[in-house]
């Protein structure tokens, strides 16, 4: 999609607020907050890891600054994101590019994550592509540098709301700033 298609798609999505989902999405100046906030603890460079070990150390994703963006809703067992779904996604850029302006080395890293319905290898490839997703659309649509985002899918392996039904609010996203964490 060029940038000319997404930007009519997001004006199509604004002026249609009876598309709105049942969880409401933070604001640019939220995410914006909340990324560019200090991590919970302060990480040496010597103790610093790769970003694969990143990925799977949970210790450390729960200390770099990070929101959950349940509000981009991805219909079941699909990872793309919807027109409707564009201003959420204008949301993101927008904080992303301010944060990217004051933090010129700043790296994101965009989880996915599914429901707990279908099997873990399914929803693990799904995970993965949601997040691949909403980088590509941030890299295309916010030329938004690649080397700034990373991606990863942990499938249901963190589910908000425990239970084996489908439940939307465990489709979603996580964002976090991890360039104080990985070297």
């Amino acid at each position: 999609m060029n940038r000319r298609h997404f930007m009519l798609a997001l004006a199509a999505a604004v002026a249609a607020p009876g598309l709105a989902v049942a969880q409401s999405m933070p604001s640019a100046d939220t995410i914006m907050r909340r990324l560019d906030a200090a991590p919970a603890r302060a990480m040496p460079p010597r103790e610093r890891v790769d970003a694969r070990e990143f990925k799977r150390r949970p210790d450390l994703r729960r200390m770099a600054p990070s929101i959950d963006i349940q509000s981009i809703n991805f219909a079941f067992g699909s990872a793309e994101i919807p027109p409707s779904e564009y201003r959420k996604v204008h949301e993101i850029g927008t904080a992303l590019e301010r944060i990217l302006r004051r933090r010129p080395g700043a790296v994101f890293l965009i989880e996915g994550h599914t429901d707990a319905v279908g099997s873990n290898a399914s929803n693990l490839a799904l995970s993965e592509a949601r997040a691949a997703s909403l980088k590509r659309l941030l890299v295309r649509q916010f030329r938004i540098a690649p080397r700034a985002l990373d991606t990863v899918g942990y499938g249901e392996a963190y589910l908000l709301i425990n239970t084996q039904r489908e439940d939307w609010r465990n489709r979603r996203v996580t964002l976090r700033r991890i360039d104080e964490f990985v070297r």
